[in-house]
């Protein structure tokens, strides 16, 4: 990866489609966050569509899947079919994986393979669609081998539309992205590296309590169009966390085009523009070694 020819690096995209076809959500829930995002006419690109799409536009971009087999019954897209994908387009694409929390040290042994022997740079996790606590200890085994391979925890924060409008939500909990629950875990990791994804509605000012508090805690910005962040958001992404906000976007439902172009609408001082866009993502990554 030429980190230097890149202008932006997108922390936050969703594979949501296998190379089979397999979806990563069940159709329902697929078709709620369309229907929240009013991404209607979005199609589900394969990885290598979503390479193409990223190295035309001098980007590279973090690709996950969400593992929540045990909370909705869906099979996952196989982490190990993501990594292999975006191996092969490792200019642009970075590998991170996702591991329903709720297969305890089954959960653990595979984090550590996946990093060891597929080249993942990081784990996604989706509390309310996987249906746990982030600080629930049953989580812990699978932490522990985290913070000791040293990559990153991306934990989805706040509102989701997941389920949004589906009777009872889908059964998607909005209680467990509560930035707040991971406050525990980052006491509990200390040198655990934790991204919360996303302006945290209705929690914004909880995360960013936490982001402050904990030194290893950074918030991506994926999820909302710039133009709708809150103000007090803008404020730290300015100032006290101007080194700990990334550039996300929740590719494909948000493209990076419309999030780059109402971003630079955000009144965000010159110098701290590139930290967001992409410096500060290098250095959580640790791209900089490759």
């Amino acid at each position: 990866m030429d980190i230097d020819k890149l202008v932006a690096i997108d922390v936050h995209t969703h594979a949501e489609v296998s190379k089979d076809g397999h979806p990563s959500l069940s159709p329902s829930l697929m078709g709620a966050s369309a229907e929240y995002f009013k991404a209607h006419n979005h199609r589900q690109p394969t990885i290598p569509e979503m390479a193409d799409y990223y190295r035309s536009r001098n980007m590279a971009a973090v690709v996950f899947t969400v593992d929540a087999e045990h909370a909705t019954g869906h099979p996952r897209i196989p982490n190990e079919e993501i990594a292999e994908a975006c191996a092969e387009h490792s200019d642009v694409l970075i590998p991170f994986a996702s591991i329903d929390p709720w297969k305890h040290r089954a959960g653990a042994l595979e984090a550590r393979k996946l990093v060891e022997n597929y080249g993942v740079r990081g784990f996604k996790f989706h509390p309310s669609i996987q249906g746990f606590a982030p600080n629930d200890q049953m989580a812990y085994p699978l932490y522990e081998v985290i913070e000791e391979l040293a990559v990153p925890a991306l934990f989805h924060t706040g509102q989701t539309g997941i389920g949004a409008g589906v009777p009872g939500g889908g059964g998607i909990r909005l209680k467990y992205s509560n930035p707040m629950l991971i406050d525990d875990v980052a006491v509990d990791f200390p040198d655990m590296r934790i991204i919360l994804a996303h302006p945290s509605f209705p929690w914004q000012d909880e995360a960013l309590a936490v982001a402050t508090h904990k030194p290893y805690v950074y918030i991506d910005l994926s999820g909302w169009s710039p133009k709708y962040f809150p103000p007090q958001l803008v404020r730290y992404a300015n100032s006290l966390l101007q080194d700990k906000v990334l550039f996300g976007s929740d590719y494909p439902v948000i493209t990076p085009d419309r999030w780059l172009a109402d971003f630079a609408k955000l009144e965000i001082k010159p110098e701290v523009r590139p930290k967001i866009l992409k410096d500060n993502a290098v250095r959580l990554l640790g791209l900089e070694k490759t």
